[in-house]
């Protein structure tokens, strides 16, 4: 670039005041650092991860997964919370940059409701066990027989031999390998495989407590079949909710305290249950079955589109969360430092996670007599069966259960709180009126919202959140971080997004080079690179497309479940034909008034659109008549030009759609 500006390191406010007055803000940096990354942690880094990496090749698994990092969730993670602190917009109300987007918003806010209310239910799972932990003994730690069914673990006993069968007098079936008592009941299994083979398992009490007396799924035949409301599941739902309200209650600032907790928490949890892990036998072959790589496994493409897709969703990016958490932000925040330290932090917890599971599965393994495979699963299984009886062969384990509850909870609300706060923000950033009623704005959301999740409490419930965990946060979300960066770089000019980054945080390092030379990486990233890996992911996962499997989801699931996924993309196509209805002039004309910034575009602050003014030529700075805000005035603490900036983007013509010449 020909010209650059640079930002003084002094504040332009006191530290604990709001910069932006109408809005708000952090009240610190860590605030906002420990929001993003309470964001981007959630239950997935504890029960996916760990499991696809041990499903594509062990150790192996980090390479595509650090690649598609660099490319695809760093990349993503930058552009949105630049876009979101640039403009103090949510993310309904950032796109005046180029309006035929506006439904990309829309969009996010749709996504960000549906995960939303189903999300809560999982919180909700975890206060019923958090509650349940509070014994002396765990309810799961038997089969109960008010609630197990004939094949649970205590039931059937594991023989070691045929030989031990005909002692006990009992019919051996050498074809299945197990013993049936005369009238025919199962009693015991001398060969776990060979029953495996012939469809006959035992299930661990963690798993029939789960199904039959927690959730209830194991007296529903699937999605068809819901049934009634468990009254204490909905109380626990209601729970999850009022937790979401008190934290949102006042504005970002409670949100903002509470995540000192909730944020930090599973770290501590994770780290005492790693060091109790390492004291179990067995743990060696646990770690050594997570990590042990299989580099062939790097030649399945299927590898890659686990690794992309397990970034794209474990970072949170596209949902809308990302834009709204750094409108909040003072303007000259450095929001590259943050969005690189959240998303190293996040993937960093996603492989320390696996050693703290994979230690307690690999002695869940040598106690059961059963291989790793079979006790390593992936979703609620893991974190509702396998993990809660591998703590009942510890002693005081309802003491560890507590705590793996807790760790849970916080895990979950942290994530939640950003999903309702991207609500909340996005309709005061509509309807500003609202900001004198945040309470009341969030008590609404959360009512709807529980109302409209009471079918997740029913004892079908658990499938119809698989459906919303499976199609609202699909493919769809790749489309939006397509959108996105398609339309920054494209439409309204990769030179200028840079220029607008480095007005906000100045000459200032990234990694271990200054911006003024990172900046041609990233601008590559979101020209080429990035896009190309949205693409591929996109393109594939519809090449691998199946549909919801099993007897539990009818033929109608999936219709459903596009229904969903269509949703973001009709308000995506709306959007853009309600930008291009609403302007003036021919076609022609309406379609360039869509892609070219409208006259409020830019910082929220006229002092801050006085800095835009030195490098965009014929720029409005004041276009709602708030000057006297200001005093008129720029704060020589704001800037100081050092060149002006010859480049021209008041209009789509002028400005330039290629990247930055070096």
């Amino acid at each position: 670039m020909s010209g650059s500006v640079t930002i003084s390191n002094e504040p332009t406010v006191n530290e604990s005041g709001d910069e932006n007055k109408e809005r708000g803000n952090w009240s610190g940096r860590i605030d906002f650092f420990l929001s993003c990354l309470g964001y981007a942690v959630g239950l997935g880094n504890v029960w996916r991860f760990p499991y696809l990496c041990y499903k594509n090749g062990g150790g192996a698994f980090l390479i595509p997964y650090v690649i598609m990092l660099v490319f695809v969730g760093i990349p993503i993670f930058i552009l949105e919370l630049s876009l979101g602190q640039f403009s103090s917009s949510g993310p309904l109300t950032c796109w005046k940059y180029a309006p035929l987007f506006q439904g990309v918003g829309v969009g996010m806010v749709a996504v960000s409701a549906m995960v939303a209310i189903y999300y809560n239910m999982i919180i909700g799972w975890s206060l019923y066990y958090l509650v349940a932990s509070f014994t002396s003994e765990l309810p799961w730690a038997h089969c109960n027989p008010e609630w197990a069914s004939s094949m649970c673990l205590d039931f059937i006993k594991k023989a070691d031999s045929p030989a031990e069968c005909h002692f006990k007098q009992l019919q051996v079936d050498t074809t299945s390998g197990t013993c049936y008592e005369i009238n025919g009941t199962l009693r015991y299994i001398y060969d776990l495989s060979l029953a495996k083979e012939y469809g006959i398992e035992r299930t661990l009490p963690s798993e029939e407590y789960f199904a039959r007396k927690a959730i209830g799924f194991g007296y529903s035949d699937g999605l068809q079949d819901l049934g009634p409301i468990r009254r204490w599941m909905a109380v626990a739902y209601l729970t999850a909710f009022v937790i979401v309200v008190l934290a949102l209650s006042k504005s970002i600032k409670s949100s903002g305290k509470v995540v000192y907790f909730t944020a930090t928490f599973p770290y501590v949890v994770l780290i005492i249950l790693f060091v109790r892990g390492l004291m179990l036998d067995g743990h060696r072959e646990g770690i050594k079955f997570y990590i042990t790589p299989d580099m062939s496994k790097l030649r399945d493409s299927a590898i890659w589109k686990d690794a992309a897709v397990q970034i794209f969703f474990s970072l949170s990016a596209s949902w809308g969360g990302l834009i709204a958490l750094a409108s909040y932000n003072k303007f000259h925040n450095d929001c590259l430092r943050d969005a690189i330290a959240v998303s190293i932090c996040n993937c960093a917890t996603s492989v320390f996670a696996g050693f703290v599971i994979f230690s307690y599965l690999g002695n869940l393994s040598l106690n059961l007599g059963v291989p790793i495979e079979d006790v390593a699963r992936s979703g609620p299984s893991l974190a509702f069966t396998v993990y809660p009886y591998a703590v009942t062969l510890m002693p005081l384990s309802p003491f560890w259960a507590i705590i793996f509850f807790l760790m849970l909870i916080t895990l979950g609300v942290d994530s939640e709180f950003v999903l309702v706060e991207t609500l909340t923000t996005s309709l005061m950033d509509r309807f500003p009126k609202l900001r004198g009623y945040k309470l009341l704005t969030v008590i609404i959301l959360c009512s709807v919202f529980f109302l409209l999740g009471l079918p997740l409490t029913t004892n079908g419930g658990i499938y119809l959140l698989e459906l919303l965990d499976t199609y609202s946060g699909g493919w769809n979300i790749m489309f939006i971080a397509l959108c996105e960066c398609l339309s920054i770089s494209y439409v309204y000019g990769i030179r200028r997004f840079l220029v607008d980054i480095e007005t906000m945080i100045g000459h200032k390092t990234c990694v271990c080079f200054p911006f003024s030379i990172c900046k041609y990486w990233w601008a590559i990233n979101w020209c080429a690179l990035t896009p190309i890996g949205v693409t591929f992911i996109m393109i594939f996962s519809w090449v691998k497309y199946t549909d919801m499997q099993g007897d539990a989801f009818p033929e109608w699931s999936d219709t459903l479940g596009w229904m969903m996924t269509l949703t973001v993309i009709v308000a995506i196509i709306g959007g853009a034909i309600v930008a291009i209805a609403t302007g003036k002039g021919s076609l022609g004309d309406r379609i360039k008034q869509a892609l070219t910034p409208t006259v409020e575009w830019g910082p929220a602050l006229v002092k801050h659109r006085k800095l835009v003014a030195m490098y965009v030529p014929k720029y409005v700075v004041d276009p709602w008549g708030k000057e006297a805000q200001s005093d008129g005035n720029v704060s020589p603490n704001d800037i100081a030009l050092q060149m002006p900036f010859d480049g021209n983007f008041h209009s789509l013509e002028d400005e330039p759609t290629k990247l930055p010449e070096v």
